[in-house]
């Protein structure tokens, strides 16, 4: 089966729109923030049966890596972290409200910054990244929306196990 584009449809416009959309994961995934909506101090730190993972730990995975991804796209003197010690906090609990809040908050500051990336006509996605070994931006992005949607997965599975989660 061929399709035909319509008349007058950029590529490069509309794969950077596709992106942007995929990065905010609403397409056929739950959201980041649905998934952290309303989550109680107790339920940030507990690791149900079966689990491996707090909420606490996945959203402070997600923030790690998310971050250390833009930071690969955007800084020539980037330094790799180590895996797995600097991409999981070793306490199931978070220190601190204001951690809690802030990592939050962090995750979509880098959100935007990757839409932003994937928005910007002057980066070549195809073009590989200067100081890495072969990854290409769109590779990045798509990495970092992938890896993003299956850990918001990973929180809503802790959620429900913990009977902490309601569907809308």
């Amino acid at each position: 089966m061929s399709a035909k584009r319509p008349k007058g449809v950029n590529e490069d416009q509309s794969l950077r729109a596709h992106l942007q959309k995929l990065l905010d994961w609403g397409e056929a995934h739950v959201t980041f923030d649905a998934a952290v909506k309303g989550i109680s101090t107790p339920v940030r730190g507990a690791v149900p049966k079966g689990f491996d993972h707090s909420v606490w730990q996945l959203v402070e995975h997600l923030r790690r890596a998310q971050h250390d991804i833009l930071d690969f796209c955007l800084n020539p003197r980037y330094v790799e972290l180590s895996f797995p010690k600097d991409y999981w906090p070793p306490e199931a609990t978070p220190p601190s409200e204001a951690a809690w809040k802030e990592s939050i908050a962090a995750i979509r500051r880098d959100r935007e910054a990757l839409k932003k990336l994937a928005e910007d006509t002057a980066v070549d996605l195809f073009a590989r990244i200067p100081h890495g070994t072969g990854q290409t931006y769109l590779r990045e992005l798509l990495l970092v929306a992938d890896h993003n949607a299956y850990h918001v997965g990973q929180v809503v599975a802790v959620r429900q196990a913990l009977g902490a989660w309601k569907s809308t």
